[in-house]
């Protein structure tokens, strides 16, 4: 993780101020609950430090390929060293699909956000030192701020900068561990007016139904969508239709265990 924050840090920001005219994700999130559709933001990520392989596919294709799957929003990673990304493939996904799309990356510093319009940004709360003043510098511009958090502390950082969507990540960045429990031991304390999304591990119409019952607004999948184990002929978009079409249902005490345990060997 030094590494990638070290290769940010060095990164230049744009030239010029953005000025954005955002697609409104909550609206997004919205539309797909009324189409009876998990709202799922689908991520184009060409690889990751803990992936198994690389993505050669055509962001583009893959974009429009979530999207007919149902995917609600696209996420694309910008960040080029250790995840493939780079800000002409978010710019070509933005031009090609109808729903909001996040630029995901470590923007460290205000100018970080002058690189390329997209309709939201990621900022993780643990990686920044003005908090509040990049979250206030994104919305100057049009962007829509999706602050991540990963523990109630960070969380308290987040209100307190005024975010009113939050990502909590399943994945510890520092150890790259996943529990589906992060999730569910931060998000009683959210505020009900915040779109919350839960990141990371979710790989099973079991793993949808436990975030939604925790209370997921939206979730943020890549790699269950991605499958960078496979080749590039994989179905993007029945990977997608998988995850955006689970009925939410109750649980009981012996499906509550059997999810788990699926999550645990997902």
């Amino acid at each position: 993780m030094e590494s990638i924050l070290e290769g940010a840090r060095e990164r230049p920001g744009g030239d010029e101020r953005i000025d954005v005219d955002p697609r409104s994700l909550p609206a997004a999130l919205e539309r797909a609950e009324a189409d009876g559709r998990v709202p799922v933001i689908a991520e184009v990520k060409p690889t990751s430090p803990t992936a198994e392989g690389t993505r050669e596919a055509d962001p583009v294709d893959l974009a429009e390929a979530m999207v007919d799957g149902g995917a609600a929003a696209i996420s694309v990673l910008t960040e080029p060293s250790h995840f493939g990304g780079t800000p002409d493939a978010l710019r070509r996904v933005r031009e090609a699909v109808d729903v909001p799309v996040l630029r995901k990356d470590f923007l460290l510093r205000e100018a970080h956000l002058d690189v390329v319009e997209a309709d939201l940004v990621l900022v993780i709360a643990r990686f920044v030192d003005d908090l509040e003043g990049l979250v206030s510098a994104a919305r100057e511009r049009g962007f829509q701020p999706l602050v991540e958090v990963h523990d109630r502390g960070e969380l308290e950082a987040a209100l307190e900068a005024g975010a009113e969507i939050i990502g909590v990540n399943n994945r510890d960045l520092a150890r790259l561990e996943v529990d589906l429990a992060t999730f569910e031991s931060v998000a009683p304390h959210v505020p009900e007016d915040v779109t919350l999304i839960a990141e990371s591990g979710i790989s099973s119409p079991a793993d949808v139904r436990r975030m939604r019952a925790a209370g997921a607004d939206a979730l943020l999948v890549g790699s269950a969508i991605m499958d960078h184990g496979a080749d590039d002929e994989v179905d993007v978009a029945a990977n997608t239709r998988r995850l955006t079409t689970v009925e939410r249902r109750p649980e009981t005490e012996t499906e509550t265990q059997t999810t788990h345990d699926e999550s645990e060997n997902a």
